[in-house]
């Protein structure tokens, strides 16, 4: 099984003194391409418009500035760094042992920096989002970072996704930087039943991804294997459906949250 997040827009700053190091971090093929946008980052983060680039107020001037100085920031595990909705339903934390261990080998998290990072790989925090058209270095600027990361992520993760299930929870900013084969992934989308009629829920969406992905890493048996498999373990918690998808379209698992639905753990 391998299980696909997204980044969390805001990034908790580490608390250890662990120097980063970019040739650490697993799918060490892709670390000429991070140290590339590394020092477009940093060198756009000093722009005069790095706030309206990055795409951020002006209250974040610090991880703005922050970008500039990554090598020499203080980095810990990625499932430290990464924080929000998603992640505190996650809660690597207050996971048994063996399923920290499962999350560290079953997660990758897409990012706009990174390209690919697993949960256990020790990065610092930064701002940085996959929407992003980096102008730098200005004789060969990236662009728009999902383009850039398509093909280099299809040629580093394509042996890491062959014969697993993939559980895709990223969003399509994130999605958009590497498909992975369609008839062996599942993407998960939720809704719940509000005056009859199922609507979006996007907040509470991301929390119960976590939660889903919490579950998988917990419950008892073997890992799931395929869609119609993801789609019992899912079942065991939730109302939840399967669309099949296609050549070209990969499945999808929509959990359905009733009206009285709580969201707290």
């Amino acid at each position: 099984m391998l299980i696909l997040l997204p980044p969390s827009e805001g990034k908790q700053q580490a608390s250890t003194s662990t120097p980063f190091d970019a040739h650490a971090l697993s799918f060490p093929s892709l670390t000429p391409d991070r140290l590339a946008v590394l020092d477009a980052l940093a060198e756009t983060s000093g722009r005069a418009d790095a706030h309206e680039v990055l795409g951020v107020g002006e209250t974040l001037a610090h991880e703005v500035e922050r970008n500039r100085r990554l090598h020499d920031e203080p980095a810990g595990p990625a499932h430290t760094i990464y924080t929000g909705v998603l992640y505190e339903a996650l809660g690597y934390a207050t996971l048994p042992a063996p399923a920290q261990r499962l999350a560290d080998e079953s997660i990758l998290v897409v990012s706009a920096l990174w390209g690919a990072v697993g949960f256990a790989d020790v990065i610092p925090a930064y701002r940085l989002s996959m929407s992003v058209k980096l102008p730098a270095p200005a004789d060969a600027p990236l662009g728009r970072l999902a383009t850039w990361w398509k093909p280099r992520l299809a040629r580093a993760l394509a042996e890491r996704a062959a014969g697993e299930l993939v559980v895709d929870c990223r969003s399509s900013t994130y999605a958009a930087a590497w498909a992975p084969p369609a008839a062996e992934t599942v993407t998960v989308s939720v809704v719940q039943v509000r005056g009859g009629a199922r609507k979006v829920v996007s907040h509470f969406a991301k929390h119960t991804r976590g939660e889903l992905i919490r579950h998988l890493l917990t419950r008892p048996g073997a890992q799931p294997g395929t869609p119609d498999e993801l789609l019992a373990a899912a079942r065991e918690k939730w109302e939840a459906e399967l669309t099949a998808g296609t050549a070209r379209k990969p499945h999808q698992l929509t959990i359905v949250l009733p009206e009285d639905h709580s969201f707290a753990r």
